[in-house]
């Protein structure tokens, strides 16, 4: 072995290169970020005391489904998708013609009813004044008979008389006349005298039968006029019943204005379908999933339009259950809505929800059906902006992010 190569082999290695102070730098870099991190927890801290805040929320308004009141044939659409339409402004039209005969139809009926409500009241007036003429009049022939029998009886009294009167003169005459026949026969009296008397005693006895007859016609007399009592009695009788008709006229009259409200209804109701064939706009707003053409046949049950209406817009936020402890109405708030890239706008809380989304889903939960697992549930809030978003339209659905202030 040379002597070159042992003298490099007792000498000693030469000393590596001192390794980096690792140690020293972390333990300046740990405390530094500790303090870093604890200074960034404390601003957020700091910066969201008394705050809530939740990404689930949208954009809500008014949403009107529009739908014929009456069924019918469509033979107008007047609007297109996504069109601003005025409130009252016409959207669809149906074919009126049905309806226009019910109103020509409802129309007539009107005017019967009310002519038959005029009639009925001119046989009320009627009524009123002859009942009251036709008790006057059957209690003065009440009066008249009463008078005229007993006129009739007083004739037949005199007539008894009169019977009686002639009856003794023809005796006192059939007397005069015997002892004439002696006298006649002794000659004691003249032809003449005889005849005379025997003209008295033939006068005497039609007396008798005349007043024989006055008396038989008296008797006749009293009976027709107790019939005439009767009879005016029975006049007045009836006329008495003159309220009771006068009440009758009056129901009648009741009737026929009950069937002229009926009418009128009628009438009003056939009106109203008439102008169902034009469906109008609930409000101003955008028209929205459009599903009517025209020829198609429409009721009641099916929408054929939507309306939403972009004027009046907030935003529904639902926030944990454990975050609304302190939340109250007319707090501050602020609201980014994600179309706009999270622009801020100033707003507060309106209201909040009687309950949680859960219970008043389709299927509200049951938790005694099953095993119970307990879910952080949401309570929706509704938060109105303060003013109107200027140069921004906000349209339901979009998604926002809301924070209240609720301290």
């Amino acid at each position: 072995m040379s002597t070159s190569s042992l003298r490099a082999a007792d000498e000693p290695p030469a000393p590596a290169a001192p390794p980096p102070p690792r140690r020293s730098r972390a333990k300046v870099l740990l405390p530094a970020l500790a303090a870093a991190a604890a200074i960034v927890a404390g601003v957020v801290w700091y910066l969201g005391r008394g705050k809530e805040s939740t990404d689930d929320a949208f954009v809500e308004a008014h949403v009107a489904n529009v739908a014929s009141r009456i069924p019918g044939q469509v033979v107008k659409v007047a609007v297109q998708d996504n069109q601003l339409v005025a409130a009252g402004e016409v959207l669809v039209e149906l074919d009126d013609r049905d309806a226009k005969v019910r109103v020509d139809t409802a129309q007539a009926d009107l005017e019967s009813a009310q002519a038959n409500l005029v009639a009925a009241e001119t046989q009320l007036a009627l009524t009123e004044k002859t009942v009251d003429a036709s008790l006057r009049q059957a209690k003065g022939g009440v009066v008249q008979a009463n008078a005229s029998a007993g006129a009739s009886k007083a004739a037949v009294d005199q007539a008894r008389a009169d019977v009686a009167a002639a009856d003794s003169r023809l005796r006192l005459a059939e007397l005069d006349l015997k002892r004439a026949d002696s006298l006649l026969a002794e000659r004691a009296i003249s032809q003449a005298d005889y005849d005379a008397r025997k003209a008295a005693y033939d006068q005497a006895v039609a007396s008798l039968e005349q007043a024989r007859a006055r008396a038989t016609s008296a008797r006749v007399g009293i009976e027709n006029a107790d019939g005439t009592v009767m009879t005016a009695q029975g006049r007045l009788d009836a006329a008495q019943a003159g309220p009771e008709q006068v009440a009758a006229a009056r129901a009648a009259v009741g009737v026929a204005k009950a069937r002229v409200a009926q009418a009128q209804a009628a009438l009003e109701q056939a009106q109203l379908n008439l102008s169902y064939t034009k469906v109008r706009a609930p409000l101003r707003g955008v028209v929205s999933r459009r599903t009517v053409e025209p020829g198609q046949t429409v009721d009641p049950a099916r929408p054929l339009m939507a309306v939403t209406a972009l004027d009046d817009v907030w935003v529904v936020a639902n926030f944990k259950e454990d975050q609304v402890a302190e939340m109250r109405p007319s707090q501050p708030a602020t609201i980014k809505i994600d179309t706009f890239g999270g622009e801020k706008f100033a707003a507060h809380v309106d209201s909040l929800a009687a309950g949680s989304g859960a219970r008043f889903s389709l299927l509200p939960p049951d938790n005694a059906t099953g095993n119970f697992t307990k879910v952080v549930q949401r309570i929706p809030v509704l938060v109105r902006f303060d003013k109107a978003p200027a140069g921004r339209v906000l349209r339901p659905g979009m998604s926002a992010t809301v924070v209240v202030t609720v301290k």
